[in-house]
């Protein structure tokens, strides 16, 4: 993406969550609310009409299930889809996870000429992984499913925009049983089994505003076809209010309590891996491009990191040698001991060799912290399914 294209995205960001005053910003907002009205009956009536059998979803013959949420970005996707396909590969599932791929690059495909018109021809998806190996790099397949793929070493990982077609392919071509959609509340050309629904603590749901004045990609009351809700970035305080709000537009899905609990930092170049006491008291430059960097630097600041520049890039900003050498040297010059970044970023770091002040990246997980019970019989209802025990309320 261009600088002139991150600044716009930049700007459209500061007006929407209102770090922008004046006169313009206050106008753009005022049109942006009109927009959003519209935006939410074409939302309501794209559901009302697969709700009514007028649009088709497809079933694919397997368990289809969809890690999604009802905010752009922010709310700690990645590590719950890690934490369910390593969880059903181990359970005995060949797990495949479908990604669109946002904002990767597309491997150029061959177009068939007619005459003075040109048909691209559509191929197979791509294949980040095969449950095998490591086949693409992070600008091809986009840095989640890379990320994802370079963690799970054993669950298929394919980028496509067409979901059906790619969890065809995994199906048959790979052999896999259970789809995990990556992001995919939205996506409702492919029938899901079940719908995982996650939402921020720290801001459940968004600004309160649908896009494009706000974050909200659906009106919260669409909650009500989530199975199961995860909150993630949880403190361990109670979430009682939230929960109640929750239980408005949803009843009977199983709520789970969970937080992304830092392991350790790893060299992004070398693989080294050094434990989180060396954060303490420790002077860090902080680099990231994601949707909340405030939460991924207040957890340095919890770890015990003093944080004494930090650099914010726009979500999935890829980066180039001279912007990290340039944030490198900053560093040397004020003399810091390491920069920290997260591992979706690291993965769109350019090579730098030997770099004077070390990067590390913050390796986390998923951690429960209530509704243990809850995880593991989803789990377990998925890995071993026993369509005797009422079918009906699982599969609802």
């Amino acid at each position: 993406m261009s600088q002139r294209s991150e600044r716009l995205e930049q700007f459209a960001i500061d007006v929407i969550l209102e770090r922008r005053h004046g006169a313009r910003a206050t106008m753009l907002r005022g049109v942006l609310h009109a927009l959003s009205f519209v935006y939410e009956r074409l939302v309501q009536l794209r559901l009302f009409l697969y709700r009514h059998r007028i649009l088709r979803e497809r079933t694919l013959g397997c368990l289809v299930i969809s890690i999604g949420n009802l905010t752009v970005g922010g709310t700690g996707k990645t590590p719950i889809v890690e934490k369910f396909a390593r969880a059903l590969h181990k359970g005995g599932r060949r797990v495949a996870i479908l990604s669109r791929g946002y904002k990767s690059v597309p491997q150029t495909a061959p177009r068939k000429r007619f005459g003075i018109f040109k048909q691209k021809i559509t191929g197979p998806p791509r294949i980040v992984s095969d449950g095998k190996s490591l086949l693409l790099d992070s600008l091809t397949a986009g840095d989640e499913p890379y990320m994802l793929a370079n963690n799970l070493k054993d669950v298929i990982v394919l980028v496509d925009k067409d979901r059906v077609k790619s969890g065809l392919f995994a199906i048959k071509e790979l052999g896999a049983d259970t789809l995990l959609l990556d992001d995919g509340l939205q996506y409702l050309h492919l029938k899901h089994r079940l719908d995982i629904v996650l939402i921020d603590r720290q801001a459940p749901f968004g600004n309160e505003y649908l896009l494009p004045r706000g974050t909200l990609r659906e009106p919260p009351r669409n909650l009500r076809r989530a199975s199961y809700i995860f909150i993630t970035k949880s403190t361990g305080e109670p979430n009682d209010e939230l929960i109640q709000r929750i239980r408005r537009y949803n009843r009977t899905a199983e709520i789970i309590e969970c937080a992304h609990k830092p392991l350790h930092l790893q060299n992004v170049f070398t693989g080294e891996q050094l434990p989180l006491e060396r954060l303490r008291d420790t002077f860090v430059g902080s680099i990231c491009g994601i949707a909340a960097p405030e939460s991924f630097e207040d957890g340095l600041r919890k770890l015990g990191a003093r944080i004494e520049l930090s650099k914010r890039y726009t979500d999935h900003h890829r980066y180039t040698d001279a912007e990290l050498q340039s944030f490198v040297n900053r560093c040397i010059r004020r003399d810091l001991a390491m920069i920290v970044t997260t591992e979706k970023d690291a993965v769109r770091f350019p090579r730098i060799p030997n770099p004077e002040v070390p990067i590390y990246f913050l390796r986390v997980e998923i951690e429960i912290l209530s509704g243990h019970e809850t995880w593991e019989h989803c789990v377990a209802r998925i890995c071993q399914p026993q369509p005797i025990l009422s079918p009906e309320r699982f599969f609802s």
